[in-house]
């Protein structure tokens, strides 16, 4: 092995209360890749702790400890087309629909939480809109910026988590197994977005969804693939 480099995950951008916001890891993990990457969890991430990032081949590893805590390999294939957006205005509305208001797993979750104030969480609520999808207005805050003035890639890997959970319509706790993300392009700091969700299939405790965000004019950004897991018991 070797390219050893570290990446911790602050307290902020935690998805459980004791581990991070599976997108938001995913977006640091596949940052150390030139080309998309599938990131897959192996064990809770924790918080404000060193994690080891090596190269093995064309497979990156994330540990803690000695435990294994992803891999991230090469996307195989490519991503779900993604459904036209609705206007900003539609999204704001779908979100008052949001679950998350009647019942969360994780109310303190960094992008989806009900319990997080503006300019600490995203507040993501997807919610319910058209035939099977779910959708949210979304304006990132000047916290989120990179060194370029534009919104972060791990942030826009963040925001196309947690509404693929709602998309999957499942009335129990599930949690990230598998994120594939894909950025086209960075969008602005208060820049008005929409992040729509839908389900792909399932089978068994396993849940397949997309998500995609959009920027002010209805153009796509990125999307991304998620496989959720219900946890056995």
């Amino acid at each position: 092995m070797s390219e050893v480099e570290v990446i911790t995950v602050a307290n902020r951008f935690r998805g459980p209360d004791a581990s991070a916001n599976g997108g938001y890891f995913a977006g640091l993990v596949s940052a150390h890749s030139a080309t998309p990457v599938t990131v897959r969890l192996l064990a809770p991430p924790p918080l404000d702790e060193a994690l080891i990032v090596q190269r093995d081949g064309a497979t990156l590893r994330v540990s803690h400890d000695g435990t294994a805590i992803a891999e991230a390999r090469a996307m195989d294939g490519g991503l779900p087309a993604a459904p036209a957006p609705p206007p900003y205005a539609l999204a704001l509305e779908a979100s008052r629909h949001y679950a998350g208001f009647h019942r969360h797993d994780f109310p303190g979750c960094f992008v989806c939480g009900t319990q997080r104030e503006r300019g600490d969480g995203l507040r993501i609520f997807a919610g319910a809109w058209g035939d099977g999808l779910v959708a949210a207005p979304w304006v990132p805050d000047a916290s989120l910026a990179g060194s370029d003035g534009k919104v972060a890639g791990e942030f826009m890997s963040a925001a196309l988590d947690c509404p693929g959970y709602f998309a999957a319509q499942v009335d129990r706790l599930m949690l990230l197994g598998e994120f594939t993300v894909h950025v086209d392009r960075r969008v602005h700091i208060d820049e008005p977005c929409v992040v729509v969700g839908w389900r792909l299939g399932s089978s068994g405790r396993k849940h397949v969804v997309g998500t995609a965000l959009y920027d002010e004019d209805g153009e796509l950004c990125a999307r991304a693939l998620g496989l959720w897991i219900e946890p056995r018991g």
